[in-house]
This record gives C-alpha cells, structure tokens and sequence, in this order.
C-alpha cells in the first residue's frame, strides 16, 4: 500500500475535537480520498487505474477524504455492494477545482442571499458539498464535521480519469483493522495518516467554514 499509516490513538491526541476540517491524507500533489464499491465496479477501477465498465456516469458519485468517515458509511466494507474498499490517490488541483465548484447540499443562510439563490445555484453546479459528524472507530458521533463532495456529469468524467493518479484497493487492510475493532483493541489500530487541509485561498476557505 501507498497510503501512510500511524496508530489511530496517537493520531487522535494531534486531531481538532470539534469544528469543519478536512481529515486527509495529503501533500502538495495529491490528496487521498475513498470510495466503496460492488466487486465489479472496484475490482475493474483497480485493475484498469480509472472508472469504468459498470461505473455509472449519470449518478452522482461521492468522494470522502476522511478514512474512518468512509469506514461509518460503508460499515467496514461489510454493508453489501462496498466491500470493495477503494484509495483514490487524486490531484489535489483537481480536489481543490471541486470545492471552488461545489454548492452546498442543504441551504446555508450565512452563505447565500437567500433561498432561492441558493436552490438556484443547486441547478447549475454539478458539485455537492456536504458537512456531517465525524465517527470514530465504533461509529460514534464526534463534534467535528467531516466532509464528502459528490461530483457529477462533466466533473464525474474528469474524475473517473483524468483527476486520478493511482487507485489502490485497501480492502484487506479494512478486513484486519475491522478486526481489532471487533476486539475492541484500539491500542493496535492502524489508519491512514491524516491532519486538517486548509488552502491558500482565503476566501474558499471561509466559504468552506474552514479554521
């Protein structure tokens, strides 16, 4: 695997407890995010390095860069249709072209003039932005939000290709960490190693809630 690693309880103590971040791994090429898929999607994505045969490109598609908001959603690769578990190593000008692109999902009144420029702006991007609780390992709900970006029509066939630099299938690796879980051994649990990402646009960031 790529993807660094660092036991999770020492990441935890460096973590921000509470506000909007963007958990990720990242550098200033690429950034990592994750995705979950049926055999026949994901097994096609890693042996290809892109998205296709039965990706669907007329679905939004949702990306997470946060590994263990990713491990709440698909229940550590359990849930059925996820038990591929996908690394999207990604160009981080092209992650960052996403956000300057994406509308929030439910209406920000701190952010837009009013309802209905918001549900206006809604129509004509192709960019979802989403803030939700993070979880930890067991699923609980933590103070800080995690974010997830749904991407679709022009930027889900950048994406499915062009954005992309390697997809790595980390499904093993989520089988044995789910199982210290299972244990409830956290003092052993490896996950990805992330921090906050913040970008050197100011006004992005404050469009992104981000501190």
């Amino acid at each position: 695997m790529k993807l660094q690693l660092e036991k999770y309880k020492e990441q935890k103590k460096e973590w921000p407890q509470q506000g909007y971040h963007i958990m990720a791994q990242y550098d200033d090429e690429k950034i990592v995010v994750y995705q979950s898929y049926r055999p026949e999607i994901g097994n096609f994505a890693v042996q290809n390095q892109f998205f296709g045969g039965a990706f669907s490109f007329e679905r939004m598609t949702w990306i997470k860069p946060n590994f263990l908001w990713m491990m709440y959603r698909n229940g550590w690769g359990t849930k059925e249709g996820q038990e591929v578990v996908l690394a999207i190593h990604l160009k981080r000008q092209a992650f960052e072209n996403y956000l300057k692109n994406a509308v929030y999902s439910s209406f920000k009144p701190t952010l837009y003039s009013s309802y209905e420029v918001w549900q206006k702006n809604v129509q004509n991007s192709n960019v979802r932005l989403q803030w939700d609780p993070d979880h930890d390992p067991y699923g609980v709900k933590q103070e800080r939000r995690a974010i997830q970006i749904g991407l679709r029509k022009e930027f889900v066939k950048s994406y499915a290709k062009d954005d992309i630099l390697e997809i790595e299938d980390i499904s093993e690796f989520v089988v044995e960490q789910y199982k210290l879980v299972t244990s409830q051994n956290l003092e052993d649990l490896m996950t990805p190693k992330e921090k906050p990402l913040t970008f050197e646009d100011d006004e992005l960031n404050g469009y992104l809630m981000l501190k």
